[in-house]
């Protein structure tokens, strides 16, 4: 929230903000590579560039495109958990909500539409999906049905879905069909398919792999780089999750 600078990862701070409590994971993958890494060449690559390349890794692992990832960010000296509780998007959020939350950080609609589609990998937990299953209108009927028996009414908030059920460990393009077939899993998916400013763009992406691949590698370039600390910025972190002493 306060720019690309690796303060998600210090331990107990903005990891505890309603949006990302009990729902980021894989910090010890991080804190992994961070070890090999400084076993090899101590303090000169930063916590920011790990996560930053991780996630180009991640993707193209998983099938997706590849892009050019800027390096040199250096690691921020504290967490603004406030900001977080505000800045971030979450499940309930209005296409509005989304776009303003984006634009803040001065990504635009296509940008969002297209970052969005990181949801066709990844799980969401029940009680963020809940009120959409058994509530809302713009659910396809056997979709909100089949999610019922892992996500009762009463109970069960921490179970997890998928977010893509149709092919949830491949990125591509999936995701937007499923919006087009009112398969959002949550709220905040499918406003960006729901007769509003935001379907053509969806339509596009369901259509044309290379059109979504296109805007989402810019996409991850241009929030990679919101306000990157460098030169004597902030620091190189020893530990991805604290602060060095």
């Amino acid at each position: 929230v306060q720019g690309c600078d690796a303060s998600v990862l210090l331990s107990g701070m903005e990891q505890n903000a309603l949006p990302n409590n009990g729902s980021l994971r894989g910090f010890e993958v991080i804190d992994s590579i961070k070890t090999q890494i400084e076993a090899i060449c101590s303090q000169t690559v930063s916590c920011a560039d790990i996560l930053t390349v991780a996630a180009r890794d991640s993707v193209v692992a998983l099938g997706g495109p590849s892009w050019t990832v800027p390096l040199g960010r250096r690691d921020s000296l504290d967490a603004n958990v406030p900001e977080a509780n505000s800045d971030l998007p979450g499940p309930t959020s209005s296409r509005t909500d989304l776009e303003d939350a984006f634009r803040k950080k001065n990504l635009t609609t296509v940008d969002m539409v297209a970052l969005s589609g990181a949801h066709t990998i990844g799980q969401a937990q029940c009680g963020t999906f809940k009120d959409r299953i058994y509530n809302e209108t713009n659910i396809d009927t056997t979709f909100a049905t089949s999610l019922r028996p892992n996500c009762p009414r009463s109970n069960g908030d921490n179970n997890l879905a998928n977010l893509d059920t149709t092919t949830a460990n491949t990125f591509d393009n999936v995701y937007y069909t499923n919006l087009m077939s009112q398969k959002g899993l949550l709220h905040s998916d499918q406003v960006l398919f729901n007769n509003d400013t935001t379907d053509n763009t969806v339509r596009n992406f369901a259509s044309n792999p290379a059109a979504f691949s296109s805007a989402f590698t810019t996409a991850m370039i241009k929030m990679g780089n919101i306000a990157p600390k460098t030169g004597t910025q902030g620091q190189i972190r020893l530990s991805c999750s604290r602060v060095n002493s």
